[in-house]
């Protein structure tokens, strides 16, 4: 059995490196990132991962050396907490170079504590939120880079394409029952916002066995779905008609009429049986009103995904991308759904709230400040790290962000 020392050694190093790898071959003009609502700037990021560990790691771990210079200020230059997202710009952010030796001085310091031996459950909580809070981060580094419009990185992973598969039509029966939405207790970490398991009666269901497609969204493009106010409700009319939007994030008409769709860099014609990404809400839920079905709640998601743990996926960066809604036939679930997990985030119809005796976590501002004002996201994308998955944990973003690696898959409107 792997001790506590040598995987969260291997963790804390696996990590860093690979926020790390995500901007290592960025220019500095590169790295000074317009102000965008959605994005943070490259070295403020990694610099923030850095101080993340420092405050709830290092500190709570006594370890407090090395306070002088950058150090002395990385409280007021660092702390997501304290910061408002615009104010970050204006902030005196160090070069490459002195950012880059305090993240891995700190990771030294981290990784110094953790060969010491930590006996206290508390502190390797701490450290085990710390590694996936840098998992996140990474995701979010990579949706940043595709904002940007940045090439694709090339990372320290190995490429996996998973082999084609037959399509996969049609829905998936659930007859339904009482689940246990939620995290159980004594299963391993999760987030206070997955806690704990309570029983929610589930009705019976039909699920699409399969994310909705690039070629779906394309006919739903070329039917006017844009432009149909019938579609849309009226906080999601309002929302396209603010960002003017006639098609999805990344995608334009190319001289010839043709729509493409951006990968990073690279301009791509549209790929009918490829996952569709980068989707807000609103758009998530205008297509299923034109499709004549509706987004799943969260609780019916959880309840289909059943107990995944650790079959193949699209996870870790393995394809450089999403892939095909056929691809990982052999993971799909019992009723024949395909990439529940992995892939592709899934929007579901569920405002994000705190489940019955909610208390926050250290790091309170995690959860509750976005209660009421989120929707629901489950699965995992292609972008985040498989060590973070389980069919419990919850994300959750604002209903008009599509700039993240989310899709779609939809429910009849009746069993």
């Amino acid at each position: 059995m792997v001790s506590f020392i040598e995987k969260w050694s291997a963790q804390v190093h696996e990590a860093r490196a690979r926020s790390l790898e995500l901007i290592a071959d960025l220019k500095a003009e590169e790295l000074q990132v317009p102000y965008l609502p959605t994005v943070n700037l490259f070295l403020w990021e990694v610099c923030h991962l850095a101080h993340f560990f420092d405050f709830w790691v290092l500190r709570q771990g006594r370890d407090c050396a090395g306070r002088g210079g950058l150090e002395g200020r990385v409280d007021q230059l660092f702390d997501s907490t304290c910061i408002e997202h615009e104010h970050r710009w204006r902030l005196d952010v160090p070069g490459r170079e002195e950012c880059l030796d305090y993240v891995l001085g700190v990771r030294d310091r981290v990784l110094e504590l953790i060969e010491k031996g930590v006996e206290d459950p508390g502190l390797r909580y701490l450290i085990e939120y710390s590694v996936y809070h840098e998992d996140m981060h990474a995701e979010a580094l990579s949706y940043t880079r595709q904002a940007l419009g940045y090439c694709l990185p090339q990372l320290g992973v190995a490429r996996h394409t998973p082999a084609a598969a037959a399509p996969v039509v049609g829905d998936a029966y659930f007859e339904g029952g009482v689940l246990e939405l939620g995290a159980v207790r004594d299963s391993g970490f999760c987030f206070d916002n997955e806690k704990w398991a309570h029983p929610v009666e589930v009705a019976p269901f039909c699920m699409a066995k399969s994310a909705v497609s690039e070629g779906e969204w394309q006919e739903f493009v070329e039917d006017d779905g844009y432009g149909r106010r019938d579609l849309w409700s009226t906080a999601g009319w309002a929302w396209v008609q603010a960002v003017q939007a006639e098609q999805p994030l990344y995608w334009r008409r190319s001289k010839g009429g043709h729509l493409e769709r951006r990968h990073f860099d690279a301009w791509s014609a549209i790929d009918p049986d490829r996952v569709m990404v980068h989707i807000a809400w609103f758009e998530a839920e205008a297509f299923a009103c034109w499709a004549g079905r509706r987004l799943p709640t969260e609780a019916e998601w959880e309840f289909a995904a059943g107990d995944w743990a650790g079959a193949p996926a699209a996870f870790d960066w393995c394809a450089g991308g999403p892939v095909d809604t056929n691809a990982f036939s052999e993971s799909a679930t019992p009723e024949g759904c395909r990439q529940m997990m992995g892939n592709v985030w899934e929007w579901t119809s569920s405002t994000f709230v705190p489940y019955k005796g909610f208390e926050a976590d250290m790091y309170a501002d995690f959860s509750q400040s976005s209660f009421h004002t989120r929707k629901v996201l489950r699965g995992g994308s292609w972008a985040t790290r498989s060590r973070l998955m389980r069919p419990s944990l919850r994300n959750f973003y604002q209903p008009s962000r599509r700039d993240i690696f989310a899709g779609l898959r939809t429910c009849a409107l009746k069993a």
